[in-house]
């Protein structure tokens, strides 16, 4: 009996691609409200090719689970968790840069300082390139020295042989997971000290809140990761990332919807400066 997550006969697999085409889905319709309402102070705010950016890579993250879908082959087996890597890390690293705008924003509106200089796109376009980086040079190390391959385990379970994928080498794996995990500490902690910063720069508030539920899905993902076998193995890898990537969308870009969809008097730049002038 040969075993993996096939698109033919496995409840799984449906799920995870259901579950995957709708939320992707979900993403675009947020990206079409940010592009209709583009000139708006709240989509604005905080450097909008950002938000666009880290959409975009929100909508490739739910799109990527389907690397994970159907009988392994070395291609995929390759692309999957290296895709994966870098996919997330961009995402985190485009939220880490509006956390650091955030910050600056606050303190550039003092008067005679010095931050006035770091506001702009250059800083964050910077910070994502530079965080992104990394993870790309980790993934080609990894292709380079020990790729991921397909292989067929006929020892796991009695009866079964399970189609899986080999990560080639575990250190890389954790490193690709480690990098991202850092990314995202960095992020909750400079959002968690700013959190306390007036409305106008509250985003900082559901950033907090967005790594926090990142985190927790991945801490939790590696225990159930190690502790399975076969087709279950990757199907706790496809809820981790169908959950972190619905965290970070629900946390930073929900709350804006709502404003710009149910409270549109105050995405105006009358009501934003009255609030900054309280």
């Amino acid at each position: 009996m040969i075993e993996f997550l096939s698109y033919k006969e496995d409840l799984l697999t449906f799920i995870s691609a259901s579950a995957s085409l709708l939320l992707c889905f979900v993403a675009g319709l947020i990206l079409l409200v940010f592009t209709l309402f583009w000139d708006t102070p709240i989509v604005r705010a905080n450097n909008r090719s950002l938000s666009f950016i880290l959409l975009f890579f929100i909508m490739l993250s739910f799109l990527c689970v389907f690397l994970f879908l159907g009988r392994p082959v070395d291609i995929t087996c390759m692309l999957r968790q290296t895709s994966f890597g870098i996919i997330f890390s961009v995402a985190v690293s485009c939220v880490l840069a509006k956390t650091l705008m955030v910050c600056i924003a606050f303190k550039a509106t003092k008067p005679g300082s010095a931050w006035h200089k770091w506001v702009g796109v250059k800083l964050p376009n910077s910070t994502v390139m530079f965080c992104s980086s990394i993870q790309v040079i980790i993934n080609i190390c990894w292709l380079a020295i020990s790729p991921p391959f397909q292989e067929q385990d006929l020892y796991s379970q009695k009866g079964k042989i399970i189609i899986q994928c080999n990560e080639g080498s575990v250190i890389a794996f954790y490193s690709v997971l480690g990098y991202m995990g850092f990314l995202a500490a960095v992020c909750f902690i400079i959002a968690f000290l700013a959190r306390s910063l007036p409305d106008s720069f509250n985003e900082a508030k559901y950033i907090t809140f967005s790594m926090l539920v990142f985190c927790s899905v991945w801490i939790a993902m590696i225990p159930a990761y190690l502790s399975t076998k076969g087709k279950y193995m990757v199907a706790v890898e496809i809820f981790a990332i169908l959950m972190s990537s619905f965290g970070l969308l629900s946390c930073i870009f929900f709350p804006k919807c709502y404003i710009i969809l149910f409270r549109p008097e105050t995405n105006t730049k009358t009501y934003v400066l009255k609030n900054m002038n309280k």
